[in-house]
């Protein structure tokens, strides 16, 4: 059985920084990519950045230079440094992973963390 969970949301001002993390456990035997998406109320779900095993990163256009993602391989973690937050950053985060167990991959996803930015 593998979980991803999540810690680090909360409400900020706008200006302010939150790190998110995401821990990967269970029987884990590698983990290929690793993500953060997000979810605004009547909005679909979008792809926020991700960061392959190799550690190349991509990022939606409107968080470019103010998020960043990075991966600790050793604790099966993912992070989301998020500075210079805005109103609109306001989601449920949601951290998903491509975990290979035993003789398959399967991808994941987190149960979510609130992250609320204030004016």
């Amino acid at each position: 059985q593998v979980q991803l969970v999540e810690s680090g949301g909360g409400l900020v001002q706008a200006g302010g920084s939150l790190r998110l993390s995401c821990a990967a456990s269970g029987s884990i035997l590698s983990i290929n990519n690793m993500g953060w998406y997000r979810q605004a109320p009547g909005k679909q779900r979008e792809l926020v950045a991700s960061v392959t095993s190799s550690g190349r990163t991509d990022y939606v256009d409107s968080v470019k230079g103010r998020f960043t993602i990075s991966r600790d391989n050793a604790k099966n973690t993912v992070y989301l440094q998020m500075d210079a937050l805005k109103p609109e950053d306001t989601a449920v985060y949601y951290c998903n992973a491509d975990i290979r167990s035993y003789s398959r991959s399967i991808n994941y996803w987190g149960q979510g963390t609130q992250v609320t930015v204030s004016s």
